[in-house]
C-alpha cells in the first residue's frame, strides 16, 4: 500500500523552500553563504534550495547555523532531511513502478486533496487492468516509451497503476479525490465495448467512496464564457500545510509541474467551472449505471458506445417520467 507520508522528492522541495527563506531571512546571497561555509561549488546551494539532489544531514546543519535557526526548527529541518534522503525506503513501497509513474505517485504520496481534469482519458488512479493495457499499447504505436527500459513490460506498467490506486481506500487518511472527465474519456474511440463496459462498472464502484467525487461533462456542454481547456490537469494539496500545493500538466509526451501561485490559482479557477458545467455527481452515477446498461448492449466491438451525454433529470423529462431528486 502506498506510504501516507509524503516522498522524499517532496521532503526534498520542503527543505529547499526552508532553506532559502532563512538565508533571505539572514540577508544573505547564495554567494556569501558559498564563501562563509566553504563550499567548493556554488551550485550546491542552489539544487538544495531548489530540491534538485539528496541533501547531506552535516550541510543542512552548517546551514542551520550560519542562518541561526532556533532549536525547533533546526530540528523539524533535521527530520525533514532524514526523509529527503531516504529514497530507497521509500521506493519499497512501489516493488513494480516505471519512472512516469513513480513521478506521480510522489505527488500523490501524503496529498490530502487530489483534483483532476481529463478531456481525453480515464486518469491512472481510476483505471481497470484492461483499460491500462489499451491506453499503453496505443501509446506505444506512436514511441511514447521510447528510451524507457520498462517500456515493452505492460504488466510492469499496470501494476504500476494499480499500485498508485491503493491511496485511495488506504483508510481514514485517503485524500480526497475530486475527478471531471470528458465523455470521450468513455466514448467508442476510449477502446472495445467490454473494455469500457469494464471501465464504467469500476468507475461507479469508486464513485461510492466517501472520499471520491466523479463529474462527467456532457461533450457539448459549455464551459464558463466558452472556455476550453487546453489540456489535462492535477492539483495536489498535501497533509503538511507547508508542503506546497502543487500543479501537474498533462502533455501527450511530456509534463510540466508547477508550484508558482498564480498559476495554481488559475487552475483552481478552471475547475471550478468544470465543476459547475459537468454533471453533478448523484447524475453522474445514473449516467454511468445507464452507461453500463447500453455497453452491455452492444453487439459489435464497432459499435459506438454510447451517445452523447444528457442529464438523468432531462432524459426523463423527455420521456415523460420526470421525477424530482
Amino acid at each position: 500500500m502506498p506510504p501516507a507520508s509524503p516522498s522524499p522528492i517532496l521532503r526534498r522541495r520542503r527543505l529547499g523552500t526552508e532553506l532559502r527563506r532563512l538565508r533571505e531571512a539572514a540577508g544573505l546571497t547564495g554567494d556569501q553563504v558559498i564563501e562563509r561555509i566553504g563550499w567548493a561549488s556554488a551550485s550546491k546551494l542552489s539544487r538544495l534550495e531548489n530540491g534538485r539532489s539528496r541533501p547531506d544531514p552535516q550541510d543542512v546543519r552548517d546551514l542551520l547555523d550560519l542562518y541561526g535557526a532556533d532549536e525547533a526548527l533546526r530540528e523539524e529541518l533535521l527530520g525533514i532531511t532524514q526523509e529527503a534522503g531516504d529514497m530507497r525506503g521509500w521506493l519499497r513501497s512501489f516493488p513494480a513502478m516505471t519512472p512516469q509513474q513513480r513521478g506521480f505517485a510522489e505527488l500523490e504520496a501524503g496529498c490530502a486533496e487530489i483534483s483532476e481534469y481529463n478531456p481525453v482519458l480515464v486518469p491512472g488512479l481510476l483505471q481497470t487492468p484492461g483499460y491500462a493495457r489499451v491506453r499503453i499499447a496505443s501509446a506505444r504505436q506512436v514511441g511514447e516509451d521510447a528510451g524507457d527500459p520498462d517500456a515493452d513490460d505492460t504488466e510492469t506498467q499496470v501494476q504500476a497503476r494499480l499500485a498508485r490506486q491503493k491511496l485511495l481506500t488506504r483508510g481514514t487518511d485517503a485524500p480526497r479525490y475530486t475527478v471531471v472527465l470528458e465523455e470521450a474519456a468513455l466514448g467508442g474511440r476510449a477502446g472495445p465495448p467490454e473494455v469500457l463496459r469494464e471501465q464504467v462498472i469500476q468507475l461507479c464502484e469508486l464513485a461510492m467512496l466517501p472520499n471520491v467525487t466523479l463529474h462527467v461533462l456532457p461533450r457539448d456542454t459549455p464551459i464558463g464564457e466558452w472556455y476550453l481547456p487546453p489540456t489535462a490537469f492535477s492539483l495536489y494539496r498535501f497533509a503538511d500545510p507547508l508542503d506546497p500545493e502543487t500543479l501537474a500538466i498533462e502533455g501527450g509526451f511530456t509534463d510540466v509541474m508547477s508550484t508558482e501561485a498564480n498559476t495554481l490559482n488559475r487552475y483552481k479557477v478552471v475547475f471550478e467551472w468544470l465543476c459547475t458545467a459537468a454533471l453533478s455527481a448523484s447524475d453522474t452515477l445514473s449516467w454511468l449505471i445507464e452507461a453500463t446498461g447500453r455497453l452491455t448492449e452492444t453487439a459489435a466491438p464497432s459499435t459506438v458506445a454510447f451517445g452523447p451525454a444528457t442529464a438523468p433529470v432531462q432524459r426523463r423529462r423527455r420521456s415523460g417520467r420526470l421525477t424530482e431528486r
